[in-house]
Order: structure tokens, then C-alpha cells, then sequence
């Protein structure tokens, strides 16, 4: 029961539903990306995803990476996998040509990752933060750091890290010790204890890059006197620079990715950007790893769901309720109750597609589009959307693999069948790259109330532009803007006489964006499958569509009126 790469459902969204290839051979750089090539590139992403990661998805976790004197092995076959990977060019998918790159688009490697991620999340965890690091080298470093590094980060020659977490100190950045020393040379020495580094140590590469948060002597205290530092495993010669492993964890899943406690002990630096500007530089690679994080839930979603729904269609268990009753017992995918759970998951899946393939087009835009105007329509999606999607779709990763394992009964509960691996591997995604709770904080305090919801609801209301309020499921959509748009107003008024009042409600009003955001999600698969026979060919699209309606999107009326109970004087 290994995953299989969705292709014809990927497609579907990006052809019939986002119409992507029309969107980007509008923009000069990708004139040449047409549908067939976008089909191409899926195509073999498809059958490298399928045939060559997603079977040591097993072997990942109950083997592991073992730790020795300093060093890290990974699971038996992980290390061949990624030479071949970087070495096909599949790191460099949507890097510019000029620096070891195809100059595709991002949406492509979107989907890629998203993919490696349900194939087998601890095998992907290595590459990750490529593309990520690859940025803020290319748009912060020297020029003498980018010849070295960014050709080799960019083609996954070298992967690399992003070491900011320490011991005394979680997502409070404000409080990071490590300590930066500058040398007559213009490099400095770098020394602290990072945590929780995922591939901080390894065996996938000769070399790995760490981008390091620490602090300059004279730098003012908190998250403003922090400066950022790539400090390479390996320095020029080839000697080992004063970067330790000390340990890995033992963790509750993703045994197939180390996750290390880092030391510096005046290791060998150079400053990326400028000083004690380091989160600005820092941010470009976060932001990049929280897209991706978001992406990772949809792909483990999947790759839940394709377990339970291969299962429900063997696995035979009592009568299904219907009309005409018989003896013999029924597959149990003909019980209301399996039915229900893995559509409603499915609905899940494919309205997150639609949202973070959009997200992904709307960052090539923002970087290509020669229209001013369409760039900060890009940036106001990009920046609102991309924390719904992290907290959301990382929370449905394990909430709806938990109901997936549901459908297994006892024996989703045994390792026999991998569903209880990735219940276990999902959790993680709620918690790194910023918490969800830090999510639905950005998303209400800093993205939406500094113009009390003006960007918000510029966006909301051109996606209701083309709609028509007779159908009910347009009306529906629009009455959500309309109830959001009041309660933010509320929110607004009222947040200035109460300092704590935002972040008792920031976890329901995301909440509320996002089913707002499903339901034009599954307004747009409905408009792509109107009349089109091959894409609502028996159930495929109308049992998810028929769980938004039922069992997602009741829950809107609850946040809200969550939020209203709180303004109204109820709560703590």
C-alpha cells in the first residue's frame, strides 16, 4: 500500500480548475510552459515520487537515523535516493538558470513537495528547506558567499539548515545567546547551542550549509539584535569547521529525518545581510518553509486517505444499511459512517490544492508579473493565505489521518499497515515553522488588523466578483464575506479597549478564513466539473462536494459565533 502519486487529480486542479499553464505563459519568463509541459514534468516527478522514495517510506521509520560519535546515518537507502534526486535536478526545478537552476515554475515544485511529502515526509524533510535557503542566499549574501554556496544549494549538491531554535528559547527569537565574533578577515566566529535542527547532521551530502541566528556584541537586546550567519560544515579546503552534532532526538515520528542538537564552538561564519537585520533575511526562508509546511499536510492527507480508502474496498464487515438487505457482509466503504469520513477528508485534500497551487501562482506572479497593480493583488494573497494554509491543512493532516486510521479499526492501530506512521509523522507539522497558534496571530494581529480587514476583504470580494447571488451556492459564499467582514469590524472597535482580545480569538477567526477560503475552493471544482462528464464520472467530486456542504462548512456559523460570544463579554 505505497503511495501513489495523484497525477490525474493534481492536474485536473491546475489545468481545469486554476487554469495554470494560461496563467504563466502569460508571463515572458515562462512563455514556453505549456500544458503538455507541465504534464511532462509531472509525469516523471510522478514516477521518481512513486517508485523510488515512497517505498522506503517503511524502512524510514522503523530503522531510523542512528547516531555516532558525531555522526548521522540515515535509514538504509536514503542517501542513494537523494543523489539521484539532486542529480535528476529536481532540487533546482524552480531556481534561475544562471544559477544551476531550470527556471521553472513554483507551482511545479510545489506540487513536487507536496508529493515527496506524502510518499514519505522524513525522507523529505532533507531537502526542505532547500529552495528556502536558496532565496536568502541569492537575495542577502555577498557576492563572494553566492559564488561559493547558491549553485550548490540551488542544484541540492549541499543541503542546508535553518538554525534558530536554542534551549532556553522556543519561537521567542527575542532571547537567542549565540554569540557572533567578527574577525580582521571579515569572517566571524560563531558560538552557541541550536535545537530541534532537522538534518543538522547527515550522510546524504559531502557538505551541508547552516544559517545561524546569533547576536554581535554591541547588538540592542531582543529580536532586533539579531544577525544572520551561514557557517558550512565544511569550509574551503575541505576541513571540518567547529560545527558539532551532539545528539539527535528521540522523537514521536519522522524517525527518518535527524533532528539534532547543533554546537558552535567558534565555528567559522560570514554575515548574510546586514547586522542586527538578520530576521529580515531569515523571514525569506521562513516564509518559504511555511508554504511548504502547509503543502506537507495536504500530502500526508493524502496519503492517509489512499490507505483508508484502499482498505475500505477490501475489507468486508457486517450489512451496510439499504434497501434491499442480504446475507452476505457488505465492504464496509458502503457504511454511511466510512463514507462519510473519507469524503469529508478528500474535501479536505482538494480544496487545499486549489488554495496552495493558487498560493504557489500567485508567488510567480508577484516575482514576474510586469503589472504593478496584479503584484500587490499576489502579495496581499500570498501574505493572508500562506498562514491559513500552514495552520489549517497541517491541523487537518493529523486530525483527518486520525480519522483515516479510524477506518482500519484495530488494525490501523498496529504498524502492519504504515496509517498509524503517519498519524505519528503529522503531528510535527503543527508545531514547527511557527506553531499554529503563532499562525493565527500573524494572520489576525499583524496581517489583518493594521488596516481593521481593508486587504482581507479586497481580496474576498474579487473572488465573489464573477459569482451570481441567485445561486445558492454563490449566495452561500457571499453571506460568509458579509459575516466575516462584521465580525472583523467588531473585532477592529473593540480590540484597542482590550489587549488580550485578538489573541483569545486569533485560533477561531483563522478557522473562519479558512472555511471561507473552502468554500470558494469547492465553488471553483464545481464551476470545472459543470457538464463535464470525464471529471464528475461516478462519485469522484460530488461526495467531497456534498461533505463541504454538510460536514465542513457548518462550522463557519461556530467560529463566528465563538468570536461574537467573546465580544459580547463571554470567555475568560
Amino acid at each position: 500500500m505505497h503511495y501513489q502519486a495523484p497525477l490525474a487529480d493534481i492536474q485536473f486542479i491546475l489545468n481545469d480548475v486554476l487554469h495554470a499553464p494560461t496563467q504563466l505563459l502569460a508571463l515572458p519568463c515562462f512563455a514556453e510552459v505549456d500544458a503538455d509541459l507541465v504534464q511532462q514534468v509531472l509525469d516523471e516527478a510522478g514516477k521518481f515520487v512513486t517508485h523510488q522514495v515512497a517505498p522506503l517510506q517503511a524502512v524510514g521509520d522503523s530503522v531510523g537515523c542512528t547516531f555516532d560519535g558525531g555522526k548521522v546515518t540515515t535509514p538504509p537507502g536514503f542517501k542513494e535516493a537523494y543523489q539521484t534526486f539532486w542529480q535528476a535536478g529536481w532540487p533546482a526545478l524552480a531556481c534561475a538558470p544562471q544559477d544551476g537552476g531550470q527556471g521553472l515554475p513554483a507551482v511545479l515544485e510545489a506540487v513536487l513537495f507536496e508529493m515527496l511529502s506524502g510518499a514519505n515526509h522524513g525522507w523529505t524533510m532533507a531537502p526542505g528547506l532547500l529552495h528556502g535557503a536558496y532565496e536568502c542566499i541569492k537575495h542577502h549574501g555577498s557576492e563572494a558567499l553566492k559564488a561559493e554556496y547558491l549553485e550548490k544549494v540551488a542544484t541540492g549538491e549541499w543541503l542546508a539548515t535553518m538554525c534558530l531554535t536554542e534551549p532556553h528559547a522556543g519561537s521567542d527569537l527575542g532571547l537567542v545567546r549565540t554569540k557572533a565574533q567578527p574577525r580582521s578577515d571579515g569572517s566571524y566566529r560563531v558560538s552557541g547551542t541550536k535545537i530541534f535542527i532537522s538534518g543538522g547532521e547527515h550522510d546524504l551530502t559531502d557538505n551541508i550549509v547552516h544559517l545561524v541566528l546569533a547576536r554581535l556584541a554591541d547588538a540592542p537586546a531582543g529580536p532586533k539584535g539579531l544577525s544572520l550567519f551561514l557557517a558550512p560544515k565544511l569550509l574551503h579546503e575541505g576541513t571540518r569547521n567547529a560545527v558539532h552534532c551532539e545528539r539527535i532526538e528521540e522523537k514521536m515520528g519522522l524517525h527518518g529525518s535527524p533532528t539534532c542538537v547543533m554546537r558552535f564552538d567558534e565555528a567559522t561564519a560570514w554575515m548574510i545581510g546586514e547586522p542586527n537585520r538578520g530576521l529580515n533575511a531569515m523571514f525569506v526562508m521562513m516564509n518559504a518553509a511555511r508554504l511548504h509546511v502547509g503543502l506537507q499536510g495536504i500530502g500526508l492527507l493524502e496519503a492517509a486517505w489512499q490507505k483508508a480508502d484502499d482498505y475500505s474496498k477490501e475489507r468486508r464487515q457486517m450489512r451496510a444499511p439499504k434497501a434491499q438487505m442480504s446475507s452476505a457482509p457488505d465492504l464496509i466503504s458502503e457504511h454511511p459512517a466510512m463514507r462519510r469520513i473519507l469524503s469529508t477528508q478528500r474535501a479536505w485534500i482538494d480544496g487545499g490544492r486549489v488554495l496552495a497551487y493558487r498560493t504557489a501562482i500567485e508567488l510567480d506572479l508577484l516575482k514576474h508579473h510586469p503589472d504593478a497593480d496584479r503584484r500587490d493583488t499576489a502579495q496581499r494573497w500570498c501574505s493572508l493565505v500562506t498562514p491559513v494554509l500552514k495552520a489549517a491543512w497541517t491541523a487537518q493532516a493529523f486530525l483527518g489521518a486520525s480519522e483515516c486510521l479510524q477506518v482500519f479499526g484495530g488494525h490501523g492501530y498496529v504498524r502492519e499497515w504504515g496509517i498509524e506512521q503517519i498519524v505519528r509523522d503529522a503531528r510535527v507539522t503543527m508545531i514547527y515553522e511557527g506553531t499554529n497558534e503563532i499562525q493565527a496571530i500573524d494572520l489576525l494581529v499583524r496581517k489583518v488588523m493594521p488596516d481593521a480587514g481593508l486587504g482581507l476583504f479586497t481580496l474576498l470580494q474579487t473572488l465573489g466578483y464573477d459569482l451570481d447571488p441567485q445561486v445558492a451556492a454563490h449566495a452561500a459564499f457571499l453571506d460568509q464575506i458579509a459575516a466575516l467582514r462584521r465580525v472583523t469590524e467588531r473585532l477592529a472597535q473593540a480590540a484597542p479597549g482590550d489587549p488580550q482580545l485578538l489573541y483569545w480569538v486569533a485560533d477561531d477567526y483563522l478557522r473562519a478564513l479558512t472555511l471561507c477560503l473552502m468554500s470558494w475552493a469547492w465553488l471553483q471544482i464545481g464551476h470545472a466539473t459543470q457538464g463535464d462528464a470525464s471529471a464528475t464520472h461516478g462519485s469522484r467530486w460530488t461526495e467531497p462536494a456534498s461533505a463541504v456542504r454538510h460536514w465542513v462548512l457548518p462550522e463557519f456559523a461556530m467560529r463566528l459565533h465563538i468570536i461574537s460570544a467573546r465580544l459580547d463579554g463571554g470567555g475568560a
